[in-house]
């Protein structure tokens, strides 16, 4: 292992810096990636996988190649492709070979990152596992590429995101190291929500936070938001204020609430509420209803 990319208390710490929270996650991945080995994150969006893995590259010092998965990650767009323009004219060689994000990865040394991994089809399943085992790909008419040493396959999945999905077989969860990811602590989330939105109102991003965690466990949510719906609640209604000074403290959130969340919870199917009905129910729990039904008063 180059020095680059060794691991240990003093570089562990500076990893974190750029992470909030998941200090045993992040110890866990960084010590899977420094032992060679290719990680599944399993959890819902916006729990810092991405960011944990971007840490780790940029402190590595080796490029993130990102790619989302979905029914059109067909093997040539993972591998590469020949530029048909220049088949036409040359012929088939290595030199009109058009390289994927795999072969980027592997020839960078880089982390390849593919988001959502049960929305990939099967056959660019099974070239990525080759990949992975191999720490090469053999190309047509181009020949067998071989990975840097820092070549790592990463992936994530949202196990609670049936639509579009398809089962993971055994042999496919046998070539990773698992790591189920949840929702990170209030607290945490605040500290996101603040640092990404550089808002300094400790009581906007503490409703912000609030709202957005309340949509997990609403009973009419199968869906709720992840800490991207509170960065975008709590970044809109810093604006709507200084559009509108004069305006309600606690409207200015509604309004805000709405824009933010609306598109990130999912009803249930048994549900006839629509999402900005459950989100204007939210809001009113949090800012009129103390337990026991008590309604109480909030200020700006």
């Amino acid at each position: 292992m180059s020095a680059s990319t060794a691991v240990g208390p003093e570089a562990r710490e500076a990893i974190a810096r750029a992470v909030v929270g998941r200090e045993r996650e992040l110890t866990l991945v960084l010590a899977a990636v420094a032992a060679g080995r290719d990680v599944l994150l399993e959890g819902p969006p916006g729990t810092s996988k991405s960011t944990m893995l971007r840490a780790i590259t940029e402190h590595w010092g080796v490029p993130f190649v990102l790619v989302e998965g979905n029914a059109e990650l067909t093997p040539a767009r993972l591998v590469g492709h020949h530029n048909p323009a220049r088949v036409l004219q040359e012929d088939y060689s290595p030199d009109n070979f058009v390289p994927g994000p795999l072969v980027d990865a592997m020839a960078s040394g880089g982390f390849l990152y593919i988001e959502e991994l049960n929305r990939a089809p099967e056959d660019t399943l099974n070239v990525l596992l080759g990949a992975m085992a191999e720490r090469a790909v053999t190309v047509p008419r181009v020949g067998t590429m071989k990975a840097e040493s820092t070549f790592r396959v990463l992936a994530s999945m949202n196990p609670f995101d049936n639509v579009g999905t398809a089962r993971i077989s055994d042999s496919v969860y046998d070539r990773w190291n698992r790591l189920a990811v949840g929702y990170q602590s209030e607290a945490e989330e605040a500290d996101i929500v603040a640092r990404r939105t550089g808002s300094t109102d400790a009581a906007l991003i503490a409703d912000g936070v609030a709202l957005t965690r309340a949509t997990r466990t609403h009973p009419e949510l199968r869906r709720g938001s992840s800490v991207r719906g509170a960065i975008d609640l709590v970044a809109i209604a810093v604006e709507l204020e200084r559009i509108d000074p004069d305006a309600e403290r606690t409207r200015t959130v509604l309004d805000a609430a709405l824009l933010a969340l609306s598109a990130r919870v999912g009803v249930d199917e048994a549900s006839d509420a629509t999402p900005e009905q459950v989100i204007t129910e939210i809001w009113e729990n949090h800012f009129f209803s103390a337990p026991g039904g008590q309604r109480r008063a909030r200020t700006a």
